[in-house]
């Protein structure tokens, strides 16, 4: 990912009932001027890439703005319990950036993470740090220069599990940056899709 991007902490807390309808309401007018690249969507809706996340807050000027997204077919907890595990691994491609560990499958009772932790560990060390948590909403990180935002969101039809990346760099960078995130992303987000969907199976 690309170096140097600010590693600023913040703490965000659930906004009353009133600010959050005016955040759904202002998520319907699409803000950004970023230019597009190959593979910057997978996944996801129009309206899911105009709402707003945790990393737009830390990147003033992204070059790289990339949206990923799953429905889970179970319900948020089940979903944000499975999020948690990201300290413990990075559940993609474990051959590629865990050394050929597999990445833990067992559903571990994990603390909520904080300001400050390790956001995984991947090529065996501690990698990242978390920037901001809204539990059994967002986990916002920062791995490598880019700042990344994982949403649960209640729907109809399941839970849906969003990822946006934003990134600073020249144009090549975040082109390659963003073909490569989407390979390791889209295998990390069905990863946990499929084991958060197994979890609901053996409680029922």
């Amino acid at each position: 990912m690309v170096p140097g991007a600010a590693h600023t902490e913040t703490v965000r807390r659930l906004s009353p009932p009133a600010e959050q309808a005016s955040r759904r309401a202002d998520a319907l007018t699409p803000t950004s001027t970023v230019e597009p690249v190959i593979g910057d969507r997978w996944g996801v809706t129009d309206e899911e890439t105009r709402q707003r996340y945790g990393c737009d807050e830390l990147v003033a000027r992204p070059s790289l703005e990339a949206w990923r997204g799953v429905t889970v077919h179970t319900g948020p907890d089940a979903v944000w319990a499975r999020l948690r595990q990201l300290r413990l691994g990075p559940y993609s491609y474990d051959l590629i950036d865990n050394l050929g560990r597999r990445s833990p499958r067992e559903l571990r009772d994990l603390p909520e993470p904080m300001v400050g932790d390790p956001f995984t560990h991947a090529l065996g060390r501690a990698r990242g740090r978390v920037l901001a948590v809204r539990p059994g909403h967002e986990l916002t990180a920062t791995i490598m220069g880019a700042h990344l935002s994982y949403a649960v969101v209640p729907g109809a039809s399941g839970t849906r599990l969003l990822l946006k990346v934003v990134a600073e760099g020249p144009l090549w960078l975040v082109q390659a940056l963003c073909l490569g995130d989407l390979v390791m992303a889209r295998k990390q987000l069905l990863t946990l899709k499929a084991l958060a969907e197994r979890d609901a199976d053996r409680r029922s």
